[in-house]
């Protein structure tokens, strides 16, 4: 990779609102998300000053694609101009996706404590369910390929396996972080940056 990376993760949905595992489900930003996605744009556009020179990049899911509009708005930017990589969705959560933690215990108890015991290899049941590290395995020819400054709309998993993949944490690190909808992450110097 040659950066910097700034990732954004999509603003705010509903289904994060309510703790629900969203993984690959196209779910769309909410009022809350349109202005952390202005947020971001704002901060982004402070931060790199002439755009001109910067890869656009989100996932295609609806969520990503109105985050990367918006942010683009915000940094006086078009808000088309960017492109997709489906290498970019979200880990699959299978037969969880739709589901709060406390639903899944309540219909198999110890479900959530099973996740957690080993987050990071952990695949939840389902023929397309994904754990992190297959997601990591996905993402890694994309981050490799990195050839310039890039800004990327992606998902709170991608974001991890990122700082996995930039060696700044393990990942059972980086499985268990918390992924801010309203901060901006820098990647390409000695140490990960929040914006």
């Amino acid at each position: 990779m040659t950066g910097p990376l700034y990732l954004v993760r999509h603003g705010q949905t509903d289904w994060n609102r309510e703790g629900r595992l969203q993984g690959q489900a196209d779910t769309d930003i909410n009022a809350t998300g349109r202005e952390q996605a202005e947020r971001n744009g704002r901060v982004l556009a402070a931060a790199v000053g002439d755009p001109s020179g910067l890869d656009f990049v989100a996932s295609p899911m609806r969520r990503t694609r109105e985050t990367m509009e918006r942010v683009r708005r915000a940094m006086g930017l078009p808000a088309q101009g960017y492109r997709t990589d489906m290498r970019l969705v979200e880990v699959h959560f299978g037969d969880w996706q739709g589901h709060t933690l406390a639903e899944l215990d309540a219909a198999q108890p110890g479900a959530s404590a099973a996740r957690e015991r080993d987050k990071w290899r952990f695949r939840p049941p389902g023929e397309r369910a994904e754990s992190y590290e297959m997601l990591a395995a996905r993402v890694r020819p994309w981050f490799e390929a990195l050839s310039g400054p890039t800004v990327c709309v992606t998902h709170g998993g991608v974001l991890r396996v990122a700082l996995m993949l930039a060696g700044h944490m393990a990942g059972g690190d980086a499985a268990r972080l918390d992924i801010p909808n309203d901060r901006v992450l820098r990647l390409g110097g000695a140490a990960p940056e929040w914006l």
